[in-house]
């Protein structure tokens, strides 16, 4: 499969989940964004790279980056490369120059890890048609999964989501432009998890 290069594009509070934050990212060559909720440790040590701030002691993920240098290991880059039941899966591509070793790893560690080792961020065109969020010009509109294939819909079946049970198609697409258009892209995923799962039904 193809795969899709991504950039970090924006982390903000989560308005809706106490302590969770909403990492997006955005296809390089295209309009398209990837709304993915992590942790705040996790984006507190995103944050802490890109910013190129010091911390007193080494976190987690500089920790890890240590190691690897230490040992002459690299990380080649990271793919998102699965969407189940509303989780995203990712592995860092790692290599020491001899062998390429796969690694599994949480989106938001393996994010975390790509920034401190500056290497790309990828994931396939399913996902984004799948998870995606599709910017015309100005204007934000819901990303149809027009290129997904039976297998594809069932690898990355949304799940339910809360609160917008009740709403129609109609009003769930326009309650999805005004979270886009206010950026609040935590609030757009829901939305956009609950008309994949009407889509699906």
């Amino acid at each position: 499969m193809k795969k899709i290069k991504l950039d970090i594009v924006g982390l903000s509070y989560s308005q809706t989940q106490s302590g969770a934050y909403a990492l997006v990212l955005g296809e390089v060559s295209g309009r398209r964004r990837l709304p993915i909720i992590i942790g705040s440790f996790e984006a507190q040590a995103i944050a802490i790279e890109i910013e190129k701030m010091t911390p007193s002691r080494p976190l987690t993920h500089d920790l890890f980056k240590s190691l690897g240098e230490a040992y002459n290991i690299k990380i080649q880059e990271i793919i998102i490369y699965n969407l189940v039941d509303g989780i995203f899966y990712s592995k860092l591509i790692c290599s020491d120059g001899k062998k390429v070793v796969e690694i599994d790893a949480r989106t938001s560690d393996a994010i975390a890890v790509a920034v401190r080792f500056d290497c790309p961020i990828y994931t396939y065109e399913f996902i984004l048609s799948t998870a995606g969020i599709v910017i015309e010009g100005n204007d934000f509109v819901y990303l149809e999964n027009i290129n997904e294939t039976k297998e594809e819909k069932t690898t990355a079946a949304a799940t339910s989501t809360g609160g917008f049970g009740s709403l129609s198609v109609d009003e769930l697409k326009s309650k999805l432009q005004e979270a886009l258009a206010e950026e609040s892209y935590e609030k757009a995923a829901k939305i956009r998890d609950e008309l994949n799962r009407r889509k699906a039904s």
